[in-house]
């Protein structure tokens, strides 16, 4: 897997982010006094969820040899509770039975980016 490095950018929170050839920022939105000029780093884990949803469940149907012409993932999160909330709805174009949406539902749900939210996740910081 490629480094991700991530410098601070312009404006309150602007930040710069690279993960090997690709560039992108992230920010936080107007409301919460940013410039809003990318996503928020709660949008981009959002986002790695539902890239890694769509992949997953695209490639077990064609895998198949399943119908399936297109993934769309709709998802939000919130905080409430001490807890992160992420809804996510998918949403399949194809000719698919019953049973089939049934097992890519079950799929999605196997992806790698669910797994890790869900699994122990151990964070190690260091200052050089």
């Amino acid at each position: 897997m490629r480094e991700v490095q991530v410098r601070t950018g312009s404006g309150k929170f602007g930040q710069r982010v690279a993960i090997g050839p690709h560039e992108l920022a992230a920010d936080e939105p107007r409301e919460s006094e940013g410039d809003d000029t990318g996503p928020s780093p709660h949008e981009l884990l959002l986002a790695a969820l539902g890239s890694c949803t769509s992949m997953t469940v695209k490639l077990y149907a064609d895998r198949k040899g399943w119908s399936l012409r297109g993934v769309e993932v709709h998802l939000t999160g919130r905080h409430e509770g001490g807890h992160y909330l992420i809804a996510r709805t998918l949403h399949l174009a194809g000719d698919l039975d019953d049973p089939q949406r049934g097992r890519l539902l079950e799929i999605a749900e196997k992806c790698p980016v669910a797994k890790t939210l869900r699994g122990t996740i151990q964070i190690s910081t260091a200052i050089v």
